[in-house]
């Protein structure tokens, strides 16, 4: 189940769901500001280290889209922007060419929401056009010698890649069409795009050979949106020819070909999820065989990673809810290069960087709760801030504090946002929000919709990283196994348990939301525990029985509850809020897409006919032609007021008031 990201570019003041006027203002003050900070989507250094690319949303009077901006990291005020057809266009995904001259990138300018290849001098930011293709495209790379680039393509795909994607609509004979992601290889010489991996396979990630010849890919045979689970490293030669060289006891990404050719590295762990990367650091013979575990027991997270010559490897790490970088030899030897109490990425999910082909020098969007994100370049933990997009805006909600506390056999971190205008000598509602996934983690960084509305309304917002979670090795995000609903719940409630205890915190006016795990979280709260005086559910998941035979993803679930639900149904079982729904008290919101292939919407009807039938306040809304993540403007808007509404019924009255 994937946690969702919601862009934030897309918010905007539109109509929706009308509640008290004064919060109402509250709220759209927020999403006002959400929508006016720029945005920036990823951030790419050069290989050698002296320029970097990243992109950001457009910001002209009646424009849209986004734009590619190029410095030189030590001219951080000296930027050209790459732009193929005015400012309605989407430019994305860059790659740097190996003599740091060129970049390739995406782009919709020739017709929108059709992507193509560009490429573009770094020095001039003309841009020549070098596809034709119609379907889903992304992940440009170049060749070694930078006479070609590589990407992956979906011919004529209805949709984007990926289950979080609104489903097509069923019809007519299910599972007779399958689209492929294929690896496609561009000649610059001659401009010829050719279909390299097989028809029947589909390519997630890959990394050339140094040498040209070929690649290694992360790929499975069959239905891409669901086989990502059991996905296997392969060798692909450019004459087509697929030979496997290794098959992972868990999941597998980032795949990266040491310099020499020799090796590979990449991460291994329990992931719900692809693009939410967790795991350890392993290595590989390029030729297959045994894999070497380069980070054992360490209480970490490796997210991304890149080689810094033959003998070592530079790591993006989350880190006990912090981003870190770590510098890891071949021998297996760890150094912390970098550690913070913020958010930064390269554009993905989770922490990251884009690394120099040294490692020593890295790009990063960088943000904290109280500072909104910008582009910062240079050597790693020594960057140079490359952006000042943001630095006019300013929170409309407190700080943020990791809290720890114990909850049995672990110690447990979170991350605490205050509420606007804090006063120690008042006290306030809580609300509780779950991450999806299960295996993701919240951040330190600037606040999602999920947060920052409630805490500009008044509210303390604490978002627990409970086992299951990344950011304390391998053992903790494994610790959830067959035991959804049970520690984790034990670790959430301990955690609210701690803020009462440490914060001016009223215990009568807690409440609890998620989406995706987080929403099956807060349905199987309720039936375990009266801690929660309000509950909004976003996308669900009920019955674990009729939901294995619902959803498009079902691989995810073989890796927690260790067999199918037709083989296994007790496991299954322990952890199903419908089994449990006679024990509901709690008001609930329950909020889904219609199209959501992820968790999808008759889970959340089941929910809501149960809470019904038992006279349970509750309140259902399906969003149309949505999928797992929310995309439509004015439901996205809808979703903030509505929550904040129903939290503000059950839970606010009186919102902040002095402390007795």
């Amino acid at each position: 189940m994937r946690r969702v990201l919601i862009v934030l570019l897309l918010f905007v003041s539109v109509g929706g769901f009308s509640q008290n006027a004064r919060e109402t203002r509250t709220a759209d003050e927020v999403i006002r500001l959400l929508g006016e900070v720029r945005t920036f989507y990823q951030t790419a250094i050069s290989p050698d280290g002296t320029r970097v690319a990243w992109v950001q949303s457009q910001r002209r009077e009646g424009g849209a889209g986004t734009a590619i901006v190029i410095a030189e990291v030590r001219s951080p005020g000296k930027t050209r922007t790459i732009s193929t057809s005015g400012n309605e266009a989407y430019q994305d995904q860059v790659a740097w060419s190996p003599d740091s001259r060129r970049i390739a990138f995406l782009s919709d300018a020739g017709k929108p929401g059709q992507l193509q290849l560009y490429v573009a001098d770094a020095s001039n930011g003309k841009a020549k056009k070098l596809t034709n293709l119609k379907g889903f495209v992304s992940n440009p790379a170049w060749s070694p010698d930078g006479s070609s680039i590589a990407l992956l393509f979906i011919e004529n795909s209805p949709r984007a890649a990926g289950p979080l994607q609104p489903m097509t609509p069923p019809s007519g004979v299910i599972g007779g069409q399958i689209y492929e992601q294929r690896l496609n290889v561009i000649n610059l010489a001659d401009g010829k795009v050719r279909a390299l991996s097989p028809a029947d396979m589909y390519i997630y990630e890959y990394d050339w050979l140094p040498d040209g010849s070929g690649f290694v890919v992360s790929a499975a045979k069959g239905d891409g949106d669901n086989n990502w689970w059991v996905a296997q490293l392969f060798r692909l030669g450019m004459g087509g020819e697929v030979r496997s060289i290794y098959q992972p006891k868990l999941q597998v990404a980032n795949p990266q070909v040491s310099p020499d050719g020799k090796r590979i590295a990449f991460i291994e762990g329990l992931m719900s999820d692809q693009g939410s990367t967790g795991g350890e650091v392993f290595l590989l013979p390029v030729e297959g065989g045994a894999a070497r575990n380069l980070t054992p027991e360490r209480a970490a997270s490796a997210t991304v990673l890149q080689w810094a010559g033959n003998e070592g490897l530079a790591v993006a790490e989350i880190v006990d809810g912090e981003s870190g970088i770590a510098s890891v030899s071949t021998n297996g030897r760890v150094r912390q290069v970098w550690r913070g109490p913020e958010f930064i990425t390269a554009g993905n999910w989770d922490t990251g960087a884009s690394f120099s082909r040294d490692g020593r020098s890295s790009a990063i969007l960088r943000s904290s709760a109280l500072h909104a994100p910008e582009v910062w370049a240079g050597p790693t933990g020594e960057w140079t801030q490359m952006t000042r997009e943001n630095s006019d805006y300013k929170p409309l909600w407190g700080e943020a504090r990791s809290l720890h506390w114990q909850s049995a056999p672990f110690q447990v971190q979170g991350w605490l946002l205050y509420p606007r205008n804090y006063d120690a000598g008042k006290r306030y509602p809580l609300v509780v929000n779950v991450h999806g996934g299960p295996a993701a983690a919240c951040n330190a960084g600037w606040p999602s919709p999920a947060f920052a509305p409630l805490a500009a309304a008044g509210y303390f917002v604490l978002c627990p990283n409970p086992r299951g979670s990344y950011g304390q090795g391998v053992k903790f995000t494994q610790a959830n196994v067959k035991d959804f609903g049970g520690g984790d719940l034990r670790d959430i409630v301990a955690g609210v348990e701690q803020a009462v205890r440490e914060f001016p915190i009223d215990p009568k006016r807690v409440g609890l939301q998620g989406w995706s795990y987080g929403g099956y979280m807060a349905m199987w709260a309720e039936t375990q525990t009266d801690r929660f005086a309000a509950v909004v559910a976003g996308a669900g998941i009920a019955n674990w029985v009729s939901y294995y035979g619902q959803n498009d993803i079902d691989q995810w679930m073989i890796p927690y509850f260790g067999a199918s639900v037709y083989e296994d149904a007790a496991v299954y079982a322990r952890s199903e809020p419908i089994k449990f729904v006679k024990n509901v008290k709690t008001p609930t919101l329950i909020l889904v897409g219609d199209r959501d292939g992820e968790c999808p919407a008759p889970q959340s009807f089941e929910w809501w006919h149960a809470l019904q039938h038992y006279g349970v306040p509750v309140e259902f809304v399906v969003y149309a032609n949505e999928g797992h993540q929310i995309q439509q403007p004015e439901h996205r808007r809808d979703i903030i007021l509505r929550s904040l509404a129903w939290f503000d019924k059950y839970l606010a009255a009186g919102k902040a008031v002095a402390a007795k």
